[in-house]
């Protein structure tokens, strides 16, 4: 008896997030990813330098997404893609294949 192929998945996959900014700065990352929640992605600057990272597992799709910064939101000043937002602002893009 023939097994039927198992179905493919959409498989996660590591991205890493980076972001520059004062050291001891609070840092968080928000986006379509975590319901733009700002508490729930805080970033860390490991260093101490001001080099704040974050790796998320993340499925296929597109993401809009925004650092926030001492309270600010801010675009990932690295990503070449953005869309306007509701607030006539721009948020960062990132698409996973």
């Amino acid at each position: 008896m023939k097994r039927a192929p198992k179905a493919t998945t959409n498989a996660a996959k590591r991205v890493t997030f980076q972001v520059t900014a004062s050291p001891k700065s609070s840092v968080s990352l928000a986006g379509t990813f975590n319901q733009w929640d700002p508490k729930r992605h805080p970033m860390k600057d490991t260093n101490g330098t001001g080099s704040y990272s974050i790796t998320l597992m993340l499925p296929k799709g597109e993401y809009e997404y925004k650092f926030v910064i001492n309270g600010n939101w801010v675009v990932d000043p690295e990503c070449r893609n953005w869309v306007r937002n509701n607030y006539g602002t721009l948020n960062s893009v990132l698409k996973v294949d």
